[in-house]
């Protein structure tokens, strides 16, 4: 049977059945496509409500006169489009930050992953250990989170060991949370795997000019994010974590009266 649309369901010499739907724009045999499609031995039946069914598939038959029909166009095959960034657009900073900054973050949430952290649980880790223990209202106001959110990233590194929850010796309602000794040695190694990332996004990049780029970003962050009094930006010469004795001593009345 010859038409140029066709549906229904084919098999083959196993049994194995699949649907198949076939459109040309000339009158086509159905059985030979299927036949030089998979070899042979394959059986379309027509969906109901369709005139006919195709025979098992057999040997193709001899060559014929050539058909009046006109020969169909082949479709050309798609050249390969390689991903490029408009030049326009990288004369727009924030276009620039933004690209950046999702390469850099999909690094940096790889690292994290393979240590079973997220994002969140290396910035809480990171204020607890610049500014020592601190209450969790304290915590979520400082970060900006959602307080049910700062229960959960608490609820986690305290299970991985890396904080402790105690009550407040003064205010039994406030619960202070602090890095544990295990938390602090985590959080060094986890910087050190860090560093590697931005090795590896800076790697165009001079030692210098790495120096002045993270000078030039706290800048602008400080600008769109001042800091609480006491906060200071730029970082002191050394390594990237400071030891107990740099810590900023976080005065009582911060606090709210009550915590979670």
């Amino acid at each position: 049977m010859e038409q140029p649309v066709v549906s229904g369901t084919a098999h083959d010499p196993e049994g194995e059945r699949f649907a198949f739907v076939g459109i040309s724009n000339v009158p086509t045999d159905w059985a030979r496509v299927l036949a030089a499609l998979a070899g042979s031995g394959l059986t379309l039946s027509m969906l109901p409500g369709d005139s006919a069914t195709v025979p098992a598939a057999g040997p193709p038959p001899a060559a014929t006169a050539p058909s009046s029909a006109p020969t169909p166009t082949p479709t050309p095959t798609p050249t390969p489009v390689t991903r490029m960034t408009p030049p326009s657009v990288l004369d727009l900073h924030a276009y620039l930050l933004t690209a950046i900054g999702k390469a850099a973050r999909r690094r940096l949430t790889d690292r994290l992953t393979a240590r079973g952290l997220r994002l969140w649980h290396l910035t809480v880790m990171a204020l607890l250990h610049d500014l020592g223990p601190q209450m969790k209202t304290a915590l979520a106001t400082r970060l900006d989170m959602n307080a049910s959110d700062l229960v959960k990233i608490v609820n986690d590194l305290d299970r991985a060991g890396h904080v402790d929850c105690v009550r407040d010796t003064v205010d039994r309602r406030r619960v202070v949370v602090g890095l544990t000794d295990e938390g602090r040695t985590a959080l060094a190694e986890l910087s050190a795997d860090i560093a590697s990332t931005d090795d590896e996004v800076l790697a165009p990049l001079s030692p210098a000019e790495r120096a002045q780029l993270g000078s030039l970003l706290r800048r602008v962050h400080r600008h769109l994010e001042p800091a609480p009094a006491g906060m200071v930006h730029e970082p002191p010469q050394g390594p990237l974590l400071h030891t107990d004795e740099d810590r900023e001593t976080v005065p009582e009345e911060c606090c709210g009266p009550a915590d979670v």
